[in-house]
């Protein structure tokens, strides 16, 4: 795949510097995966997935267990999952996922975002078609052979094994194999990771100039922002040391 997540994970860390409002989006999307189905992780598959991926950004207990006993409650509060997809500096393209209780609202902040960033709002569709869902999950201890080899003892064929310069191994897999994986490294001894979550990864990565770069960072900026946005995905390659 070529494509190094930990420049992304690292570029996305330095923004999320702000960790009550990264909770706050946690404690959001856990209580809509809890309302979803039973809220168990081991009956809910996915706020089994939410919670594996809330390890990985170190959310309190506190912030889940109050989550999902806000979902065992009376609470009617219902959430809306809406994808925008819009263009930024050089033709980039953008990829927002939203959770809102305010469907008008979250519009409207989202198109103003793109608006005050020189970005635009695109049509359902005009994006997302060159991004790939994919499962990425993350791994230290191990050398890209001794991962390889575990995963075909649990006849798991994935997209691609990439080793990065810190020696974390990162395993690229389909969607829905990511239980999968992660369960096969959990039978090996392996029970942290440093990333174990679904995205949305560009089919190709562009680079900025100088120029170019702050004005797309001020508008990932502006979109992680609000309150109502969980993801944001994007096709910018950042430089190495950048």
């Amino acid at each position: 795949m070529g494509r190094k997540w930990n420049n992304i994970k690292e570029k996305k860390a330095s923004k999320d510097a702000n960790t009550s409002r990264v909770y706050a989006k946690f404690g959001i999307e856990i209580y809509v995966a809890a309302k979803k189905g039973e809220p168990d992780p081991e009956s809910n598959q996915a706020l089994k997935f939410v919670l594996e991926r809330a390890k990985t950004y170190n959310v309190p207990r506190a912030i889940i267990d109050r989550a999902i006993e806000k979902a065992k409650g009376n609470s009617e509060e219902s959430y809306s999952e809406l994808r925008y997809e819009g263009f930024g500096p050089n033709g980039t393209q953008i990829i927002v996922d939203t959770l809102t209780n305010n469907v008008n609202r979250t519009a409207a902040d989202v198109r103003s975002a793109f608006n005050k960033a020189g970005g635009r709002m695109g049509v359902s569709g005009s994006v997302a078609y060159m991004f790939s869902p994919t499962a990425v999950i993350g791994v230290t201890g191990k050398t890209s052979e001794e991962v390889l080899e575990l995963l075909m003892e649990a006849e798991l064929d994935v997209r691609d094994i990439i080793e990065e310069d810190d020696e974390t191994i990162i395993v690229y897999a389909e969607p829905d194999q990511l239980y999968a994986v992660q369960t096969a490294f959990k039978n090996a001894g392996i029970t942290e990771f440093t990333v174990a979550e679904q995205t949305m990864l560009a089919q190709n990565y562009v680079t900025l100039s100088s120029d170019e770069l702050p004005q797309f960072e001020k508008l990932i900026d502006a979109l992680e922002d609000l309150e109502d946005v969980q993801h944001v995905y994007h096709n910018v390659e950042y430089p190495d040391g950048e």
